[in-house]
């Protein structure tokens, strides 16, 4: 019997696939437990339907991923550090911080598990930090780490 699983069903498939499974395993696992539904022509129109629908939400995700990329990598933020004598810098600064300033500073709600640094910014100057906006769109963005007076 053929199958479309509404749900990841392990050692089977994830949720969209159409299986061909057991008359037996259909009317008593898969359809009973709402994992899957018979595979009509009505359905597998609602599953065309569904997976065409996904992509066009994907494709809108990705267009406003590079939209926000270009609005992020022309403009820049500023941090203030303190430092002591010879320009020694005191602490660093992490990527939690790049995210509340950029939240303060240019509105843009980022999350710091989406930017990606070698390790905190210890040094005073101009550093451009990669921010994953989408797993095919990444930004640069400029990060000015000044002396705190």
């Amino acid at each position: 019997m053929k199958v479309i699983l509404l749900e990841d069903v392990k050692s089977l498939g994830k949720k969209g696939d159409l299986v061909n499974v057991s008359d037996g395993y259909a009317r008593n696992m898969l359809l009973p437990k709402k994992k899957g539904v018979e595979a009509t022509p009505a359905n597998l129109n609602t599953l065309k339907l569904q997976n065409r629908h996904a992509e066009k939400l994907a494709e809108e995700a990705l267009e406003a991923a590079r939209e926000l990329k270009e609005q992020i990598e022309k403009k820049s933020i500023s941090l203030k550090i303190r430092t002591g004598e010879g320009g020694r810098v005191f602490g660093s600064i992490s990527a939690k911080e790049i995210a509340d300033a950029a939240k303060s500073q240019l509105g843009y709600e980022i999350d710091k598990k989406k930017i990606s640094m070698d390790g905190p910014l210890k040094e005073l100057g101009t550093t451009k930090v990669d921010v994953r906006l989408h797993p095919r769109v990444t930004a640069k963005l400029t990060v000015n780490v000044t002396e705190e007076k």
